[in-house]
């Protein structure tokens, strides 16, 4: 792997793409850290950080922390691929878009303006319904106490930052796609779980200094630990790389007096053919999510942390439940 990256840096052409790209995602997490103006991040911090495991902690990694900050970046990529999903279903049901994927290079393009535009609407919708989290909250400077215009101008601003931040950074795939390596929208979604594991030092950090008390355990939770985040990511490479071949056997034919097919081959068929499609549309997270959007404290969406030490030993452990549990959504649907 090295000597590929090193090969490829001794190409001019690659060595500005990649430059290029390592550009955007510095500008990228950037975004993630400025945050929005009239928002204490503070409580939703705290919120957010009791939901290990759930829906909100599974999105709060997805956009790097991002979500919980409460920062320009907070909506991340979700508006985009939620509207490339929905163009790339209506396509099969609506004839004119149909017809415009069938159009070569120019329908392309089109599509592709009316996703931009469609994402640009899901943007607005979420970042309307952030707005709403932050206000239930208690996260907003001018909350329902404040004056009629303060709340009005406040809410106007928070919502089209959030909009503009995930216009941004749909605009910054789009530049890594033309200018750099290519697969944009992948790079900073995995630039934004990459920027996490900083809390995973911290929390082996904090199980050391455990073991150093006298709790002994955590000498054999860190090595079991590390054993399974490895082992994780081997299934999953081992899963998504996985393929069923089915034979195809070529019947012979005799023309004039030679002989020709009889010959064997197969067709691949990935075992992952939806990929986290699944997971993504799985009612299961939203039935826990919606209640608490439209009242918060309603339905509780995972049992509360009781305390800050608590909240450190589990941190962890609740993502590895998440992980778990997205396994078995995995193998066996919604049986679990």
């Amino acid at each position: 792997m090295f000597e590929t990256f090193r090969n490829a840096w001794k190409i001019e052409d690659l060595r500005k793409k990649l430059l290029y790209t390592l550009l955007v995602i510095v500008i990228f997490r950037l975004g993630c850290a400025i945050p929005v103006p009239f928002i204490a991040p503070e409580a939703l911090q705290g919120w957010v950080a009791g939901q290990s495991g759930s829906m909100l902690g599974y999105i709060d990694m997805l956009t790097g922390g991002s979500f919980s900050r409460a920062t320009l970046f907070a909506l991340s990529v979700t508006p985009y691929i939620n509207a490339s999903i929905i163009i790339q279903l209506l396509t099969v049901a609506i004839p004119a878009l149909e017809r415009l994927s069938k159009e070569g290079e120019d329908g392309r393009k089109k599509l592709t303006r009316i996703t931009r535009y469609t994402g640009a609407g899901i943007a607005l919708a979420l970042g309307i319904g952030y707005y709403f989290l932050l206000r239930g909250q208690g996260a907003l400077v001018y909350g329902s106490g404040a004056q009629m215009f303060a709340q009005v101008f406040s809410a106007i601003v928070v919502i089209l930052a959030f909009t503009a931040g995930s216009l941004l950074i749909q605009w910054l795939g789009e530049q890594i796609d033309v200018k750099g390596i290519g697969n944009g929208i992948s790079i900073l979604i995995f630039a934004g779980i990459v920027s996490r594991w900083t809390s995973i030092f911290t929390t082996i950090k904090t199980w050391l200094g455990f073991a150093a008390g006298g709790e002994v355990k955590y000498y054999f939770l860190i090595p079991v630990f590390v054993v399974l985040a490895i082992s994780v990511i081997v299934f999953i490479v081992i899963l998504n790389a996985a393929e069923r071949r089915i034979p195809v056997q070529y019947a012979k034919r005799v023309v004039g007096r030679k002989m020709y097919g009889g010959q064997s081959t197969h067709i691949p068929i990935k075992v992952n053919m939806s990929g986290v499609m699944p997971v993504i549309f799985h009612p299961g997270d939203y039935r826990r999510l919606l209640p608490e959007l439209v009242q918060p404290g309603s339905a509780s969406v995972c049992r509360p942390v009781p305390g800050d030490v608590q909240h450190q030993r589990l941190g962890v452990c609740g993502d590895l439940s998440a992980a778990h549990h997205r396994v078995q959504l995995f193998l066996c649907g919604d049986a679990v």
